[in-house]
């Protein structure tokens, strides 16, 4: 029987070329759900843009279903835990956009240094007014990059060609990776005091929501001008109105919105604010590079091989039965080990001991690099890309195995010289199940999933009491929790798994009271 490939909205015709080769192409419109949920019942796979909705109510009526590919970077359209437990594999095209978004934060840079829309608009309206337009310069200024993922280091390269002074805040990226950029590292306060232009390329995540708001635009140099074509609600847009209009701010060119379509907002009142309608991906090139990549992606997929952009945890027929079920331990314990670790490492090790390593295990060593990378990651972070953005972060990674001691338990541990010298270790362990087994030498026995808080503090009565106070005031119930310590008295270490989401604000609260040395968030939802 040939494979069924649903495309529900445009795509570029050298990739229904491509699929046509092999399957039966059918289009229909995916905004149309009766039509969209009738055609379902007969495909293999399914290729959608950001319109159709795949929820769960598409993928019951999917029965034959094997794969859903976004020719895009975003997943909001997706429900993926529903299609991974119906063992669909859910596809996107990570890397189509990039090259599109750096070049719209430049193009914002310079139409907020020149007040290029504004004019325009004015001279439209029947206005000649060339002096009321005067700009400034690019050349020579202090560039200061919030981020330095693949899309923030292509705007750096290309801005550093307008001579201008680069530096970047990302506690994620080595100093020795900057440096070879022509970036100097800073921290966030130091890039805020000394930039003229300043161009944010962070993912959204509770702790960069708002990461630009009043506190920080009080603080940045007169006269700045401040450009966000990455996430909407990374820049404060309230504070930062407020801050255009006392003159703080010189300027803003923003592609991106809190909530959004947004067609009204106090910024659109500022002569010296760009805005667009997040055109961040919106180039041809952009959208041609989506559709072939999911293109192939949807033929590995329907010959059953590995692919490489899947966004779950079903990673594809090349990887074999034994080794399948440790890809989400894998990479649960990179995310663990970022969150404790509150970084990147710069040499990682990951480490497999068991019978299983009798077969390919590499595979093992890009979940976990997938990981340590998703929290902290502007795109989505997959097989394919995790090893180029341990490359562009100046990461070393490698893979070590170890036959098991004849025991049924394969352990997995993820090793991390971090840049100040000290090491840190996460370990799990599956047999039937997995296991979180070890965090920076503390043992423990605890499932890897949900919410995960750990904290370190000196072992003494009481505090035990005081964090379930704390985070029972504040509504987050506990699930587990297990105390490690290697001596009565010294240091300890706690772990809990809670039902919810904690905010940075109450860990940290949390962690003030008990004194806790270092405390973290594992977010495995």
């Amino acid at each position: 029987m040939t494979d069924v490939v649903l495309v529900t909205e445009e795509l570029a015709g050298a990739a229904i070329d491509m699929l046509a080769a092999g399957s039966e192409v059918q289009k229909i419109d995916g905004a149309d759900r009766p039509a969209l949920l009738a055609a379902l019942a007969g495909a293999d796979a399914v290729i959608v843009r950001s319109v159709t909705r795949i929820d769960a109510e598409a993928l019951a009526a999917a029965t034959r279903l094997r794969v859903v590919a976004r020719a895009g970077v975003g997943l909001d359209n997706i429900d993926v835990p529903a299609a991974t437990a119906r063992g669909v594999l859910v596809v996107n095209a990570p890397t189509s956009n990039i090259v599109s978004a750096a070049e719209q934060a430049v193009a914002l840079t310079l139409a907020v240094a020149r007040h290029t829309a504004a004019a325009s608009a004015a001279l439209r309206a029947g206005s000649w007014r060339r002096s009321a337009f005067t700009g400034v310069e690019v050349h020579g200024k202090t560039v200061g990059v919030v981020g330095l993922g693949r899309i923030g280091v292509l705007f750096a390269q290309r801005m550093a060609a307008f001579g201008v002074r680069l530096i970047a805040y990302d506690p994620y990226v080595q100093p020795a990776r900057a440096a070879q950029l022509g970036v100097r590292l800073v921290t966030l306060d130091e890039l805020l005091r000394d930039s003229d232009f300043i161009s944010v390329h962070l993912p959204r995540t509770p702790e960069t929501l708002g990461l630009i708001g009043e506190k920080e635009l009080a603080v940045v140099k007169p006269g700045v001008r401040i450009v966000n074509a990455a996430r909407g609600g990374l820049v404060d847009e309230r504070a930062l109105a407020e801050a255009l209009a006392d003159g703080r701010v010189a300027g803003a060119g923003l592609d991106v919105f809190e909530t959004e379509p947004l067609t009204s907002s106090p910024l659109f009142a500022f002569e010296n604010v760009v805005v667009t309608p997040h055109l961040g991906a919106s180039t041809t090139e952009a959208q041609d590079k989506a559709g072939l990549a999911v293109a192939e992606s949807v033929r590995l997929a329907l010959r059953g091989e590995f692919v490489p952009d899947a966004v779950n945890i079903r990673a594809g027929g090349a990887v074999d039965e034994d080794v399948r079920p440790l890809l989400p331990l894998a990479e649960r314990l990179g995310r663990i080990f970022t969150a404790v670790a509150g970084g990147v490492a710069a040499r990682m090790t990951v480490e497999v001991h068991g019978a299983v390593v009798a077969h390919d295990v590499s595979v093992l060593e890009l979940a976990a690099m997938k990981g340590l990378f998703a929290p902290i990651a502007a795109e989505a972070v997959t097989y394919v890309n995790a090893p180029h953005m341990a490359a562009d972060r100046g990461v070393e990674v490698e893979l070590a195995t170890a036959d098991g001691a004849g025991g049924p338990a394969t352990l997995i541990t993820v090793c991390g010289a971090m840049p100040d010298g000290g090491t840190l270790a996460v370990a799990g362990a599956f047999a039937s199940e997995s296991r979180l087994v070890e965090v920076d030498g503390f043992e423990l026995d605890l499932a890897p999933e949900g919410v995960l808080l750990f904290f370190r503090y000196r072992d003494r009565p009481g505090v035990v009491g005081t964090i379930g106070t704390m985070l029972g005031r504040a509504g987050v119930n506990i699930a587990a929790m297990q105390v490690s310590r290697r001596a009565a008295g010294g240091e300890a270490l706690m772990a809990l798994t809670v039902d919810s989401r904690v905010e940075p604000e109450l860990l940290a609260e949390v962690a003030a009271e008990i004194g806790s040395t270092r405390a973290a968030v594992a977010d495995l939802l």
